[in-house]
């Protein structure tokens, strides 16, 4: 695991100043990789990487270069299947040098060039490096688990894996794209090739670019369309493949000459992950967790069991609210972007903790709501697309019972929810109308930009409509699992909760639910496995693991990962920067926030003190408009932040001063 970073063409900019501004750049990012940093130049690029030493420790440094020395490889990330794609490679009568997936990954694309996108498995992005053809090939994986930023600035081409990478080079600076934060108030993420930012985009998952001549070129290698081959087996069959499937995707991604973790929230998910770690390691098992003190957030009790259950040496870490509003600063300086929700935080305080028990790698349980229909909006849409054809008291039941862990949703509030759910039942065939309900929800948070609510859905429409062949050919419950998957999957799961809060602490997070092959076979079941009765989510998984994991594990209800919200920024001893909320001069200096509505809003409820007295609208809009603050002071106003540059804490495996600088001989003319 690594952090990457470069520019091409760069012809504004005098050469003599390449390995100070790359390194400055590399620097930025150095938690991603606090053990080796390296870098190349040239008179028309720079690159370079800051390494997260995984596999082959000794000699898989970057940046990597084949025989040639033709072409150059920077690379973040790691390819499971790397064991047999070398041996492919051998076959035909490729040779190696080192026992590396970095040295695979090169070669795979001399060798086959765009088609080895197709078939890599993992988690990743690179950039090659041409220097016959003085052209670039950046690359990133099918679902987005690894980040990567782009920038044309005067020609040049600027990549990074974290955007404040882009506060080293000259020229670029930071400054709010207005619709893009609309976007993100509406839909909670960004669209798969936007930022906030102006001028900075994200390569979009499963796309390739490339860059030649000042030109740039973007194409998809990957599609999501969810159309597998339907499974002709039956439960039983398909409880024995889903075990397979899912066992083969964790013995590939406990590859790794360091040790292996696992994040065990006390959910199916993670327990499941656990159990075949469990299963396929010789050594005891290192699992790590979340505990609030709030009780209506803690799964502790569940933690415990499992790891009782499976045998695993079991550390947690107690989260207060104290440590909430401690943290979250930190935590959008590596998010980067509007947050609606404070639970990305906790987890970048449980990296910490995995950092200090000497873990690199864990692995999680994302992805498993996605393919097998886990989350409520899957419940939501099965309910809202026959709302029409049921009973008033069918409809009062249904909704009572589909979200057992928010207090609100009861029998005694019934008929008001089920009025709600009333304005959202017509449309079944729109692109959106899964997500109609979730969206007008978030309408409160636009209310903090002037005219915010005129177009805040204008970014998901479009992009809705541009993969409308897509869409429309699926039934409503898969264009939910589509939409998830490329919005927030993507951009929030995957990101900000994700890698950019275990790297935050130098920690890789794999997740076996996303191997390809396990979403293949997952969309391959008919609903019913999976959402069974349209109420039961993730029958096949809670079938398939009944005999290895407690009973009360496998059949309570989901408790989705939550975290108080506004809760730790109106306790009475509140951070220094929650004052940011009613300072007017600081407000009006974000051009687009409605300035009035922004402290009167603030004001109400730092005046009020009662956290749970706010709606969840509320809470979204107060962590959003804290989050903006924030990261306008970090990247808009450049001002110095205490995260700038730092080390992550107790970090010492790096070794200070060394620079990994390899400048290649002769380049060999193509063949």
């Amino acid at each position: 695991m690594c952090g990457i970073a470069g520019f091409l063409n760069a012809g504004n900019i005098d050469s003599d100043l390449y390995p100070e501004i790359i390194v400055d750049m590399l620097r930025r990012i150095e938690y991603r990789g606090p053990d080796e940093l390296g870098y190349y130049f040239e008179d028309q690029a720079a690159l370079g990487s800051v390494r997260l030493s995984i596999i082959d420790l000794k000699t898989g440094q970057q940046p990597f270069f084949d025989e040639s020395n033709r072409y150059c490889l920077v690379y973040n990330g790691e390819l499971y299947n790397y064991r047999e794609l070398r041996l492919e490679l051998e076959q035909i009568g490729r040779k190696f040098r080192t026992t590396s997936d970095t040295e695979v990954l090169l070669t795979s694309w001399i060798q086959w060039g765009e088609p080895a996108f197709s078939r890599f498995n993992g988690a990743y992005a690179f950039a090659i490096y041409d220097l016959f053809e003085k052209s670039c090939v950046l690359v990133r994986d099918r679902f987005g688990k690894r980040p990567l930023y782009y920038s044309i600035n005067g020609g040049a081409l600027v990549f990074a894996s974290e955007q404040k990478s882009f506060l080293s080079y000259p020229g670029i600076d930071f400054s709010w794209n207005i619709e893009a934060v609309k976007s993100v108030l509406s839909i909670w993420t960004p669209l798969p090739d936007e930022t906030v930012f102006n001028n900075l985009h994200q390569l979009p998952p499963g796309s390739f670019m490339r860059y030649a001549s000042g030109c740039l070129e973007i194409k998809p290698y990957y599609q999501l369309k969810l159309n597998a081959p339907p499974f002709k087996g039956t439960e039983v069959d398909a409880v024995d493949a889903v075990r397979d499937v899912l066992r083969e995707s964790v013995r590939l991604r406990l590859r790794s000459d360091v040790e292996v973790g696992t994040y065990l929230s006390g959910g199916l998910d993670s327990s499941i992950v656990t159990a075949l770690v469990v299963e396929e390691s010789a050594m005891p098992v290192h699992s790590f967790s979340v505990c609030f003190q709030d009780k209506d957030f803690d799964e502790s009790e569940q933690q415990q069991q499992v790891s009782a259950h499976l045998g695993t040496k079991h550390e947690s870490i107690w989260v207060s609210n104290e440590l909430i509003a401690e943290d979250f600063p930190v935590s959008i300086w590596h998010a980067e972007t509007p947050l609606f929700r404070t639970a990305l935080v906790p987890l970048y305080s449980l990296s910490r903790l995995v950092n200090r028990a000497g873990i690199k790698v864990v692995l999680t349980g994302e992805g498993s709501d996605e393919a097998f229909l886990g989350y409520d909006i899957f419940k939501e849409t099965y309910l809202r697309e026959r709302w029409n054809s049921l009973t008033q008291t069918e409809k009062e039941t249904q909704v009572a019972k589909l979200y057992p862990y928010l207090k609100h949703f009861t029998r005694a509030n019934a008929r008001s929810l089920a009025g709600v759910y009333d304005q959202f039942c017509n449309g079944a065939d729109k692109l959106l109308f899964s997500h109609q309900l979730r969206y007008h929800n978030s309408k409160f948070a636009l209310r903090l930009i002037r005219g915010g609510a005129d177009n805040g859905m204008l970014g998901i429409s479009n992009y809705a409509q541009e993969h409308g062949d897509i869409l429309s050919g699926l039934d409503p419950i898969r264009r939910t699992q589509w939409l998830e998957f490329k919005s927030l999957l993507a951009g929030y799961l995957l990101s900000s909760q994700g890698d950019r809060m275990s790297l935050a602490n130098s920690v890789e997070n794999r997740c076996p639910f996303l191997d390809l092959n396990v979403v293949e076979f997952a969309d391959s079941l008919p609903q019913e496995m999976r959402l069974r009765h349209g109420c039961e989510e993730k029958h096949i998984l809670k079938r398939a693991f009944a005999d290895i994991l407690p009973a009360n594990i496998v059949n309570r209800f989901k408790q989705p990962y939550r975290a108080p919200d506004a809760a730790p920024f109106i306790a009475a001893k509140r951070p220094e920067y929650v004052d940011w909320l009613l300072d007017e001069k600081r407000l009006s200096s974000i051009e687009f926030l409605d300035v009035d509505f922004c402290r009167r809003f603030a004001a109400k409820v730092l005046t009020a003190g009662r956290p749970e007295a706010m709606s969840p609208r509320e809470n979204q809009a107060l962590v959003s408009l804290l989050s903006i603050l924030l990261l306008d002071s970090y990247f808009v106003r450049n001002e110095n932040s205490q995260f700038s540059n730092r080390r992550p804490r107790n970090v010492s495996r790096r070794i200070d001063g060394r620079i990994f600088e390899r400048i290649p001989g002769p380049v060999s003319a193509p063949a």
